[in-house]
């Protein structure tokens, strides 16, 4: 059996905004925008470079207890991990166009690593393997 997750639905509060943040702050590429109903779309974004077909889906919350997940999917933990080929370009770049850094850069054993904070509050490591 061959299967590999396509997918990771990312609970936003606005569509727009949260394209917006992914695609200027951190450039991300917008994959899909897809209007599915007339409250509900199909909005995928992807780091620049991304060739697997990987993909995060912005996923507008629908009612309140969804809403109420928005920033703290995962109740406070990093949630997603963002690797780069270059961790001090792309943590200049990030300062630079405003992102919050919550954990400031360190040396590990396995690399260099950053925790930042998207426009909802989600804990994002952006790491530079060894």
């Amino acid at each position: 059996m061959k299967q590999h997750i396509a997918h990771l639905a990312l609970v936003v509060t606005d569509y727009d905004e949260a394209i917006e943040f992914y695609t200027q702050k951190l450039h991300f590429d917008l994959l899909e925008d897809t209007q599915l109903s007339p409250a509900k779309r199909w909005v995928r974004i992807a780091p620049k470079g991304t060739t697997s077909g990987r993909a995060l889906l912005l996923a507008k919350a629908a009612n309140d207890e969804q809403q109420s997940r928005v920033g703290n999917q995962t109740g406070g933990r990093v949630f997603l991990f963002l690797n780069t080929d270059d961790f001090w370009r792309d943590y200049q770049l990030y300062l630079d166009n405003g992102v919050k850094f919550v954990r400031q850069p360190v040396e590990e054993p396995y690399g260099t690593v950053a925790v930042f904070e998207d426009l909802y509050g989600n804990l994002w490591d952006l790491i530079e393997h060894k």
